[in-house]
């Protein structure tokens, strides 16, 4: 089966950590970008961070950067997106992206079926 399977979401305290992790199996992550989106209830979805490559150097936006951290395991085929001093703002789904080129004529785009994160007093 071709998917990504996030995990490691939770309720967790405002001031608190978590750390989301994303398994790819049926693919190879090495030559794909990936993002972590997320989603708030009512809203749209958003990336949070991203980078161009398995591996290569990441981007965040500015509502997540110096709190989060993505990395990736390329022994283990997979993503992980560490979130420090979590705000009640960060509550949203969490998913994880892979977009890559599969053939000359063809980009593959994959996502998680997302993973909750609640930060809440």
């Amino acid at each position: 089966q071709v998917q990504l399977v996030e995990s490691g979401g939770d309720l967790v305290q405002p001031g608190g950590s978590l750390r989301l992790s994303c398994a790819a199996s049926g693919f190879t992550l090495d030559n794909y970008a990936i993002a972590w989106f997320r989603q708030a209830p009512g809203k749209a979805r958003e990336a949070v961070s991203c980078m161009s490559s398995f591996g290569s150097s990441p981007y965040y936006t500015d509502a997540v950067k110096g709190r989060f951290t993505i990395s990736s395991d390329s022994a283990k085929n997979a993503v992980y997106l560490q979130m420090n001093r979590l705000d009640p703002e960060d509550t949203a789904v969490y998913y994880c992206n892979a977009v890559g080129r599969t053939s000359e004529l063809a980009i593959t785009v994959y996502w998680g079926e997302g993973t909750q994160v609640t930060v809440s007093s």
